[in-house]
């Protein structure tokens, strides 16, 4: 496995135009993989098998960075053509080998972590109707969403001093959700003649988590960094990645 990370150069038109749409940051990811097919598992992946998996971290202005997790090193010429710095020294973009760190991986370790994800869950709104995908969008049920997933992805997710905690019951945990864009994006209607329209509308909400974790399960939280948590992965979801804590 390999981390790649890629800096936008945000005065650029063409990176306005990727960032204006997951789905055009996708392509231009999988671009830099020539020997990945629309059907291969680095594509769309099987659950719980290692995939392309990406994240936008819009830390400023001018500091917008590109993460991407992938069984396979990247070449991303074709990124910093159009939306980086060509003449600047080195590829534009850093690769790592991501083995090591994830080997070195043991159970009781502490870890900061980010984690841009699609959180969902499944509701049945009559007796009787199937049940609908639908989206949390206050950052209470959006944490809530991580919170239920801790312990089957092999982490935990620190709990804060009871003398820390600013709203007790409601500040439990080290961590902060940001970034909620309920925006959706349009892409192109595939059966226009159908709905009379050549875009049509994706919703998709998504949150940041940030905060501190603890490994209680190596392998399952390998899974996850490799992998990616919950839905929505072609559109910049589901990639957690671990630092140093106080960095």
């Amino acid at each position: 496995m390999y981390l790649t990370r890629f800096r936008f150069n945000t005065n650029r038109p063409g990176s306005r135009k990727l960032l204006s749409s997951p789905q055009a940051v996708h392509a231009a990811v999988l671009g830099g993989f020539p020997d990945l097919l629309p059907g291969d598992p680095g594509n769309h992946g099987t659950v719980g098998e290692p995939r392309v998996l990406w994240r936008v971290d819009r830390n400023a202005r001018a500091e917008v960075l590109l993460y991407v997790v992938s069984p396979a090193a990247p070449d991303l010429t074709h990124l910093v053509e159009q939306a980086g710095w060509p003449k600047a020294e080195g590829d534009g973009w850093q690769t790592h080998d991501y083995g090591g760190f994830l080997g070195r991986l043991e159970a009781g370790q502490t870890w900061a972590f980010r984690l841009t994800a699609n959180p969902v869950h499944s509701i049945r709104r009559k007796d009787g109707e199937p049940t609908k995908v639908t989206a949390h969008v206050t950052p209470r049920h959006q944490a809530g969403w991580l919170l239920q997933r801790q312990e089957a992805n092999g982490f935990e997710i620190v709990r804060r001093p009871v003398d820390q905690q600013l709203i007790p019951g409601e500040d439990e945990h080290e961590l902060v959700v940001h970034g909620r864009d309920t925006t959706g994006f349009d892409k192109a209607n595939p059966r226009p003649e159908k709905k009379g329209r050549s875009r049509m509308r994706v919703p998709l909400v998504t949150a940041t988590f940030d905060g501190r974790l603890t490994v209680t399960d190596p392998d399952a939280l390998r899974r996850v960094l490799c992998a990616g948590l919950g839905r929505a992965k072609a559109y910049g979801c589901g990639l957690m990645t671990l630092a140093q804590v106080g960095r």
